[in-house]
C-alpha cells in the first residue's frame, strides 16, 4: 500500500493551532513590552523621588545649597561632612534623573545649574581623594568633569570665576 501524500499543513499542524501559536507570541511580546515599560516608569518615577528629596534638603539647608566653601571648610569638621553628605545627595539625584530623562535636556539644565556653586568643592576633593568621583557612573564622572575644565575650576586653587 502506498502512503498518502502529507500535505504541508498537516505536517505542522492545523490552521487552528497555527493561529493559536501566533497569539500566544503576540501575547508574549506585549507582556514584554509592558514589562519595559513598567520599568521606565518606576525609574522616572525613583529619579522624581530622589530630585523632589534633593529639593527638599537644598529648602532647608540653603547654606549647602548656595555654599560659601571657604567658611563651610573654616567650620569645622561636622559640617564639612554634612556639606559633602548634601554634595553626594545632590550628585545622586542627578545621576538618577539625568539616567531616566536622557532625551529630557530640561533634567540636565537644572542639575548644571545646581552644580555649579559646588565645584570648588568637587576640584579639591578630586585633587584629595580622586577615588570619589569613582562612586559615580562614567556619564556623571565626565559631566563633572567637563564641567570643571568648561568653568576653569582647576587644582591647586580651585576657584569658581565669577563668569
Amino acid at each position: 500500500m502506498s502512503q498518502p501524500s502529507i500535505l504541508w499543513w498537516q505536517k505542522y499542524g492545523t490552521l487552528a493551532q497555527m493561529a493559536q501559536a501566533t497569539v500566544a507570541l503576540l501575547g508574549f511580546v506585549a507582556i514584554l513590552l509592558q514589562i519595559n515599560e513598567i520599568r521606565a516608569t518606576n525609574r522616572a518615577t525613583s529619579a522624581r523621588a530622589a530630585f523632589l528629596g534633593y529639593t527638599d534638603l537644598a529648602f532647608k539647608n540653603p547654606k549647602f545649597s548656595q555654599p560659601d566653601y571657604d567658611a563651610i571648610k573654616a567650620a569645622g569638621r561636622d559640617e564639612k561632612v554634612q556639606y559633602e553628605s548634601f554634595v553626594s545627595y545632590f550628585l545622586y539625584a542627578c545621576e538618577e534623573a539625568l539616567s531616566a530623562f536622557a532625551d529630557r535636556r530640561e533634567w540636565l539644565a537644572s542639575c548644571d545649574y545646581d552644580l555649579r556653586p559646588h565645584l570648588p568643592f568637587l576640584c579639591e576633593k578630586n585633587a584629595v581623594q580622586p577615588a570619589y568621583l569613582g562612586t559615580y557612573g562614567a556619564e556623571t564622572q565626565k559631566w563633572i568633569k567637563t564641567t570643571l575644565q568648561s568653568a576653569g575650576v582647576t587644582p591647586p586653587d580651585c576657584k569658581l570665576g565669577k563668569t
